[in-house]
């Protein structure tokens, strides 16, 4: 079932999600890169940083959705963005030195099997670094996966996309098996989230929003309404604003010299 991205809404609470991107590209120690991709890109906003870290690298974006493409292609300079699928995704000029995904392949179901052809996609002695949530036991998408399976709502949202990973100990093995040196680690951040339903909105511009968008709008309506109040009993502020508390899961992967 296909749906679409927000990147307004995405970008809602930008400077929390680009904290684990920034611990991500501070683990890749290349130097003087000549190419540069960030698959996955959403919106371009952290594929900057990219640009700012290895400013004499050709630097380029690629994501699935043309809304996030749009949105970067009109706010950031000097960076190539394109519309392309991970999984059929192919490095120019025969490899990249720095492939970087950040909070993408949890949406890949098969992603673990697609970790060879993407270390392929790398120049030996190259860098290949990912970073996926981990949270996924958490209420913010329990109590979305539950509600979905409830009646008058699983109709529709029975075919939606939900993102899921792996711990980094089976990173660390499936990278290393591939002949990577592996830096793999997880990271539990206390994000503090102010304004009305906040953790509503974080998880409405990503884990939620294909399950919001596989319902007809009244029911959405209905549905969003259920999901604020059992939101909001499992987060609740107490006047110094709500903490979500979230997992993320990181893997940087050193090509071996051939």
């Amino acid at each position: 079932m296909s749906h679409t991205w927000d990147p307004d809404r995405y970008l809602t609470y930008a400077d929390e999600r680009g904290r684990p991107f920034v611990d991500l590209i501070t683990r890749i120690d290349a130097h003087d890169p000549t190419t540069v991709v960030d698959l996955g890109c959403g919106p371009g906003n952290l594929t900057a940083l990219l640009a700012e870290r290895w400013p004499g690298a050709a630097v380029s974006g690629v994501d699935s959705s043309p809304e996030m493409i749009a949105k970067a292609g009109t706010t950031i300079a000097g960076v190539d963005f394109a519309v392309g699928d991970v999984r059929d995704w192919v490095a120019p000029d025969g490899g990249v030195d720095v492939l970087v995904s950040n909070a993408t392949l949890q949406w890949l179901p098969d992603h673990l099997e697609l970790l060879p052809r993407l270390v392929d996609q790398v120049r030996p002695g190259g860098w290949f670094a990912f970073q996926v949530p981990g949270n996924f036991d958490e209420p913010s998408h329990t109590i979305r996966t539950e509600l979905a399976a409830q009646e008058p709502y699983v109709a529709h949202t029975a075919g939606a996309a939900v993102p899921s990973s792996y711990d980094a100990a089976t990173y660390l093995r499936a990278l290393q098996d591939l002949g990577c040196e592996v830096d793999a680690w997880e990271t539990t951040y206390l994000h503090v989230l102010r304004g009305e339903d906040p953790v509503f909105t974080w998880v409405s511009g990503t884990g939620a929003r294909p399950t919001l968008q596989a319902l007809p709008d009244g029911l959405r309506l209905e549905f969003e309404g259920e999901l604020k109040e059992r939101l909001r009993a499992a987060y609740p502020d107490d006047g110094r604003g709500v903490v979500l508390p979230f997992r993320r899961i990181f893997a940087v992967a050193r090509r071996a010299e051939i």
